[in-house]
């Protein structure tokens, strides 16, 4: 069995198994990543980091491609849904 771990997404605890993306775990706790100029949810599109659709902020750091990056034990994502 795959072992699990806790993020944190926008303030909520979700938790994914190792080795899970960034990206997985913010669709996984029902968010997007990114509210466009536009008002419209983004999120992963190219799944590759090329269309930077899935920027977060990741422990304070922001424009994070989140398919890009594993989720680590109490990582705090939060994305711009405020």
């Amino acid at each position: 069995m795959p072992s699990q771990l806790t993020v944190t997404v926008n303030g909520a605890p979700v938790v994914v198994v190792s080795g899970a993306t960034v990206a997985a775990a913010v669709m996984g706790a029902g968010q997007s990543c990114r509210i466009s100029v536009n008002g419209e949810p983004r999120g992963p599109l190219c799944g590759m980091g090329i269309c930077f659709e899935c920027r977060v902020m990741v422990n304070g750091n922001p424009h994070v491609r989140s398919c890009q990056v594993l989720c680590e034990q109490d990582m705090d994502i939060a994305t711009d849904q405020s």
